[in-house]
């Protein structure tokens, strides 16, 4: 138990210096008014753009850094789905994002597997007892299901199946194929987004943002793909 207490203190520090100096950094370079302006907003839009046609593979390979290192810091998946998909595209933004996520899910899956997974299983164990014959019956489709229909936020979802003892293999393709559409479709979204300010050289209302088929039918999709996912859900923890 003391041992538990000492890295979950480890754990916080760790993020919260990770956090303070993400903040100390960003805001030494911008000030508030300028990230919430559009001009920041479209001269970035730029910067990235030509970035992207000048060396794609450094690009891809800071961003899956920067996003495996936003999943250890137990960020949430939705940001990273729409800044990949405003700066590299629908289906580049989509992969790039997905491999980020999965490996920095599957890294965060093994630490707590080797040091928290007591601490887990005494906090969790008994809300998801009834899940544990299902693994063992059929290890990847239900934690494929379990990674598609979601309902528990990204972190946490990332460590539960220590509970359940999976293999490494199968919770790193399980997560790369469930979070894929609903990525997918978060990506569109912000791909639509960089469309929208290309094309604009003030900022559109919010109106305008919602009639526009780059944004209103990827966002269509998701809303569908959530309703099932709830109506799965249901089934799948009950």
């Amino acid at each position: 138990m003391e041992k538990a207490k000492k890295i979950k203190l480890f754990i916080g520090l760790f993020y919260s210096i990770l956090v303070i100096v993400f903040l100390y950094l960003f805001f030494s370079k911008f000030t508030l008014q300028e990230i919430s302006s559009y001009d920041f907003i479209k001269n970035n839009r730029n910067y990235f753009f030509e970035l992207r046609q000048s060396n794609l593979f450094i690009l891809a390979t800071l961003f899956i850094l920067f996003t495996v290192i936003w999943v250890l810091a137990a960020g949430f998946g939705s940001p990273i789905g729409i800044f990949s998909g405003f700066i590299f595209g629908q289906w580049f933004g989509a992969l790039f994002a997905v491999v980020g996520l999965s490996i920095g899910a599957t890294l965060l899956y093994l630490f707590a597997n080797y040091f928290l997974k007591d601490l887990i299983k005494k906090k969790f164990l008994y809300r998801y007892k009834n899940l544990e014959l299902r693994f063992k019956k059929s290890e990847f489709i239900y934690l494929l299901i379990y990674r598609f229909i979601g309902g528990i936020p990204f972190g946490i979802a990332n460590v539960l199946p220590c509970i359940f003892n999976v293999k490494t293999f199968n919770f790193f393709w399980a997560t790369f194929i469930g979070i894929f559409p609903q990525i997918f479709l978060i990506s569109s979204i912000g791909s639509g987004l960089e469309k929208i300010i290309d094309q604009n050289l003030k900022a559109p209302n919010i109106m305008e943002l919602i009639y526009s088929p780059e944004i209103y039918i990827p966002l269509i999709i998701f809303v569908c793909l959530i309703i099932i996912t709830i109506f799965l859900r249901k089934l799948f923890y009950k």
